[in-house]
């Protein structure tokens, strides 16, 4: 397929080599070839974008993978899309696999909602669409003014469950909270394996003081409203842990959207393999691996953590042998494909869940 002469084009927005590999794989499968553009940061911090060729009238696709400087992508992003709206382009579509920001989408105290933040700031750079993969929260979509297409990995990590866990029928899937309940019964309902959730917590942590548990605060010598008198605000307390389903004798497959801090992943296995699960596995979209994750996965009851190509770590692969790479590079090609020649989107939706 010339991409140039059936008026599409695809370009990536990173300045790093690591994360342009998953651009030149959705390329190699489009049959295309990179657009071509200088991404690169000034001595002085400042991020320069240049396109090299024309761009007018063209469906043009940029692709973000998110590395560990967070601000400097989303700057490359902003930086190209104006670039490529002021080089009149016909429509501008980000392809963005982890979309960033994305756990900061609800008001904490006196905090702000970031993503929706970012998602004006897209609209404004002249973005008309985008692709993403597995939002960490669903409504975040209605944060933009413009369609996007939030695809899902699980076909990708149901496939490696089936071919790669030799003894699977044998798979209990885990939801190590509550919150992540709705997901691990889609993976368990589709592979037909039981479910467990792990609920309560051992002790108090930091994210948890910002839930509202411990607000409003204190006030001392608070006037109060002659006559106003506010029911009594319980606070919240949750359990110690417990493991809700049968693991024992069985392999538990823990299953998640992010693996970004691993401790409670770490020890979600400690308690899963105090239970009697015989291996501990790890399922997740997006393997952002931060700070000291691979040391930590290392040294923990987890026999493999696989995660997608959505965020590039290689790095960390090197560190930890037992992190394992999905490729996704097709569904989000064929999204592409797709969107530019106006066909319906729905096939990749197939047998997907509301809640995956």
């Amino acid at each position: 397929m010339n991409a140039a002469r059936s008026g599409y084009r695809v370009f990536s927005a990173n300045s790093t080599a690591a994360c342009t590999e998953l651009a030149k794989r959705i390329t190699e499968r489009l049959g295309a070839e990179l657009g071509k553009s200088v991404v690169y940061q000034e001595t002085n911090g400042e991020t320069r974008v240049e396109i090299k060729e024309s761009v007018r009238g063209q469906d043009i696709f940029i692709i973000q993978t998110i590395p560990r400087d967070v601000n400097t992508a989303v700057m490359e992003l902003l930086i190209m899309a104006y670039a490529l709206k002021t080089s009149c382009a016909r429509n501008i579509i980000g392809v963005i696999p982890y979309f960033p920001y994305s756990k900061q989408s609800k008001m904490r105290k006196r905090g702000s909602i970031v993503c929706k933040l970012l998602a004006s700031m897209l609209a404004k750079a002249g973005l008309t669409h985008i692709i993403t993969m597995d939002l960490h929260q669903k409504e975040i979509q209605g944060f933009f003014s413009f369609p996007v297409d939030n695809l899902r990995a699980s076909p990708f990590l149901i496939q490696y469950i089936q071919e790669e866990i030799p003894d699977y029928r044998n798979a209990v899937i885990v939801a190590k909270s509550p919150d992540a309940a709705k997901r691990a019964q889609s993976y368990a309902e589709r592979l037909r394996l039981g479910l467990a959730v792990i609920h309560g917590e051992a002790q108090c942590t930091e994210q948890d003081m910002d839930d509202g548990r411990h607000s409003p605060p204190m006030v001392k010598n608070a006037t109060v409203h002659p006559g106003l008198e506010l029911p009594l605000m319980m606070a919240k307390e949750k359990p110690p842990i417990t493991v809700v389903g049968d693991v024992g004798g069985r392999i538990a497959i823990i299953v998640d959207d992010i693996i970004d801090d691993v401790e409670s992943f770490v020890a979600a296995a400690e308690i899963l393999k105090e239970r009697g699960a015989y291996k501990i596995f790890v399922m997740a979209t997006h393997g952002l691996l931060s700070a000291d994750a691979p040391r930590l996965i290392e040294e923990s009851s987890i026999d493999e953590v696989v995660v997608t190509n959505t965020v590039p770590h290689e790095v960390q692969k090197l560190q930890c042998p037992k992190i394992k790479t999905v490729d996704i590079s097709l569904i989000l090609s064929e999204a592409i494909r797709r969107i530019h020649n106006g066909e319906s989107m729905a096939y990749l939706f197939r047998n997907i869940t509301v809640d995956d």
